[in-house]
C-alpha cells in the first residue's frame, strides 16, 4: 500500500512540475494538443495542460544573420563571384505570422536552403540581363532588387529581410588582370593629362610674370629716359644760360666771342674721351684743320644768331 502511494506521489510531481514551461527572452514557443496547433507561449513561466499540450517548437525572434558565396553569369558569359551577408528576423509576434514561422517548413535546414537558393535565384537572374562591365557599378541595384524580389516570399514564410549587402563581387582572374590593366592604364592616362594641364599652367604662368616683367622693366626704362630728357634738357639750359653770360661780359671787353665755341669744341672732345668706353674717333689735329673746324662752329654760331634775330 506504501508502494502505491509512493508511485501516485512521485507521478503527480511529475505532471505538475510537466505542467510549467519556462520560454526564455528572445524567444517565443509554438504548443499543440494532439498534433494541432493551440496556441502561443510567451518569455517567462508558463502553465500547460500536462501531458496532452506538447511544446512543438521554440522560435527566436532575435535577428538572424547568414553569409553566402556564389555564382552568376553575365550576358555576356562572364563569371560573377558573389559574397553577401543576409540579415533577417521574424516579421512581428502576431499569431499568424508565428505559425508560418512554426509550420511552413519541416525544420530550420530546410527553411535555410529555400531562402539561400531564392536569393541566388534572384541575384543570378539580374546579373543575366547585365554585361561584366557594369556589375561592378550596380552593386546598389542588386541589392535594391533583391529585397524587392524576395521580401514578399520572406513574409509569406512569416520572415522580414533586414539588410542584403554584397560584401565581394570578384571574377574569374583572366578577367581581373584585364581589369587591374584597364584601370592601370586609365590611371596613367589620367596622370599624363594632369601633368599636362600642370605644366601648361606653369608656363603660363611663367609667360604672363615675363610679361609683366618686361612691362615694368619697359615703363621703368620709360621712366629712366624721361627722366634723363629732363636732366639733358636742363643741363643744355643751363649751358645756354652760362654762355650768354659768358658772350655778354667777352662782348664787354671787346673780345671775339668764338672763344666760346673753341672751349666747347676741346670739352667735347675730352668728355668724348673720357667716356667712350674705347670706341676710337678720329679727329684732325693739325693746324689747318682746327682753323676749318672753328670756321664751321662760327659759321653755325653766325646762322643761329640770324635765326633768333
Amino acid at each position: 500500500m506504501n508502494v502505491i502511494w509512493i508511485i501516485l506521489l512521485v507521478l503527480a510531481a511529475v505532471v505538475i512540475l510537466s505542467s510549467f514551461v519556462t520560454v526564455q527572452q528572445g524567444n517565443i514557443a509554438i504548443t499543440t494538443i494532439f498534433g494541432k496547433y493551440n496556441r502561443v507561449l510567451f518569455p517567462g513561466l508558463n502553465f500547460k495542460i500536462p501531458i496532452i499540450e506538447k511544446v512543438f517548437k521554440k522560435i527566436s525572434v532575435q535577428n538572424r544573420s547568414v553569409e553566402l558565396e556564389f555564382q552568376a553569369i553575365t550576358i555576356d558569359q562572364a563569371n560573377v563571384y558573389f559574397k553577401a551577408m543576409l540579415l533577417y528576423a521574424v516579421w512581428n509576434q502576431e499569431e499568424e505570422t508565428l505559425k508560418n514561422v512554426a509550420f511552413k517548413f519541416m525544420d530550420e535546414r530546410s527553411f535555410m536552403q529555400a531562402l539561400v537558393r531564392t536569393i541566388e535565384g534572384s541575384i543570378r537572374g539580374f546579373v543575366a540581363t547585365k554585361r561584366q562591365a557594369e556589375v561592378l557599378g550596380l552593386r546598389k541595384d542588386i541589392t535594391e532588387h533583391v529585397k524587392e524580389q524576395i521580401d514578399k516570399t520572406l513574409e509569406e514564410w512569416g520572415f522580414h529581410l533586414l539588410d542584403l549587402q554584397m560584401n565581394d563581387i570578384t571574377f574569374d582572374e583572366v578577367i581581373m588582370k584585364s581589369m587591374a590593366q584597364v584601370v592601370a592604364s586609365n590611371n596613367l592616362k589620367a596622370a599624363a593629362e594632369n601633368e599636362g594641364q600642370a605644366l601648361l599652367i606653369t608656363k603660363t604662368k611663367a609667360a604672363e610674370a615675363d610679361g609683366n616683367a618686361i612691362k615694368i622693366a619697359a615703363e621703368a626704362e620709360r621712366q629712366a629716359a624721361q627722366l634723363r630728357g629732363m636732366g639733358v634738357a636742363l643741363f643744355r639750359e643751363e649751358v645756354a644760360k652760362g654762355m650768354t653770360m659768358a658772350a655778354k661780359e667777352m662782348q664787354q671787353a671787346n673780345l671775339d666771342t668764338s672763344v666760346i665755341l673753341f672751349s666747347m669744341w676741346t670739352e667735347a672732345i675730352k668728355h668724348f674721351a673720357e667716356n667712350s668706353k674705347g670706341n676710337v674717333i678720329f679727329l684732325d689735329g693739325s693746324t689747318e684743320g682746327m682753323d676749318h673746324t672753328m670756321k664751321q662752329m662760327m659759321g653755325l654760331n653766325k646762322i643761329t644768331e640770324a635765326a633768333k634775330k
